[in-house]
């Protein structure tokens, strides 16, 4: 490979470059990844869920090159709250050979300014291309991985180096499946490379494909279809925080919805390890339905839930009625679906941990929390005899 550096090379980016995504969109300006396929995107009913696909989440860009210098120019769209501070900005992290090697920002960009939060009305300010430039990088041959933010929706417009790209290697790794809520999506997590599935996933030895979906964990039959058509090795499925915050179901309609999404994904992989995840601990939810409302009273944004605990007799959901439900679904299905496998999500984050590390607005966990999930979770999954062990049953499957 030619190593001199007194020239820049503009390399397209192209979708083969690209990790942890189902589509990619042409713009005006340039690439956007998304999280769900287009044919999904036609059947989204509201604005929360496509802002939160088209945020990439566990996406990344990969190359191998021996340049020292990486300037990738992109388009985001930031999110903001009408009478709040600015959000920061959102980060794009390097990796050299699978190493965190730096963390920048792209300035400007566009603003989506959320008016209110529960109408989900919004107005978008446009503004200018920036550029995320890592420098001082080490010399020779390496593996790169730039991890796009999680919280901004990212156009890709130009790669420039002071070495030629070249295709990355085959990481011959097992490719992890993932679909949850805005906690998998990496709410409060600080870096892209820092949400409770990424972390996981660096610690099980895994390829993340990442549909958490802030919000947009809601049994929809187009989510079930992309991960019914989507390559796979491992699946999961975290399942009932929305459902409950949104009081979008009653126990009536919950059972059936959560068989026929497991049903489509078997139609696409019928012998992968299958994980039904069910909720973290989430005080305000546990016995109280939803919906959820944002609450300020003082002076910072929580929420709780506005429903009555008097209604789960008439089937009103709650997270304990959630996890009792998707213990008994998934104990049955197993009985002639040996790979199909039930986690409580308090094993991931319980009364312990919340004791440790409490949530600072009642149902998300911050950078620590992210942290101790994804332990919980590698340890529980990936590990000895655990479901997504290498050494459990398993057939890779081919596109």
């Amino acid at each position: 490979m030619n190593t001199e550096r007194d020239t820049t090379v503009t390399t397209p980016v192209t979708p083969d470059m690209l990790r942890g995504f189902l589509d990619v969109e042409s713009t005006a300006h340039g690439l956007l990844p998304h999280r769900l396929p287009a044919g999904a995107r036609r059947q989204i009913p509201d604005g929360q869920l496509a802002l939160a696909e088209a945020q990439p989440s566990g996406v990344r860009l990969v190359f191998r090159t021996a340049a020292t210098t990486i300037e990738l120019d992109a388009l985001p769209t930031k999110r903001a709250f009408l009478g709040a501070p600015p959000r920061p900005d959102g980060v794009y992290d390097l990796l050299v050979d699978g190493r965190l090697a730096a963390g920048t920002t792209v300035p400007g960009g566009n603003v989506l300014t959320v008016t209110d939060m529960v109408a989900q009305t919004s107005e978008l300010t446009e503004g200018p291309a920036g550029t995320a430039r890592f420098a001082d990088l080490p010399g020779g041959d390496k593996d790169i991985e730039i991890w796009l933010p999680h919280t901004e929706v990212t156009e890709l417009v130009a790669l420039r180096t002071n070495a030629p790209v070249e295709a990355a290697r085959d990481s011959g790794r097992r490719v992890w499946l993932h679909h949850g809520s805005s906690i998998s999506h990496g709410s409060n997590a600080t870096r892209p490379t820092a949400t409770w599935p990424a972390l996981a996933a660096a610690l099980g030895g895994v390829d993340l494909v990442n549909l958490g979906f802030g919000g947009g964990a809601l049994l929809d039959p187009f989510t079930a279809r992309a991960m019914r058509d989507a390559p796979a090795d491992l699946i999961s499925v975290k399942i009932g925080i929305n459902i409950v915050n949104s009081d979008a179901m009653r126990l009536r309609a919950f059972g059936p919805a959560v068989h026929g999404f497991l049903d489509t994904v078997r139609e696409g992989h019928p012998t992968v390890p299958l994980l039904v995840v069910s909720p973290v601990l989430c005080p305000v939810q546990e016995d109280t339905p939803g919906p959820l409302v944002p609450d300020f009273t003082d002076g910072t944004l929580k929420f709780r839930a506005t429903g009555d605990p008097a209604q789960r007799a008439a089937g009103r959901l709650t997270l304990t009625v959630i996890r009792e439900e998707l213990a008994r679904i998934v104990e049955r299905r197993a009985a002639d679906d040996p790979n199909l496998h039930y986690l409580d999500g308090r094993d991931l984050y319980g009364d312990l941990d919340h004791a440790e590390i409490p949530l600072p607005d009642g149902i998300h966990p911050d950078q620590a929390g992210h942290h101790r999930i994804a332990e919980n979770f590698a340890g529980r999954v990936f590990g000895e005899h655990a479901p997504f062990a290498p050494e459990a049953p398993f057939a890779p499957e081919t596109p």
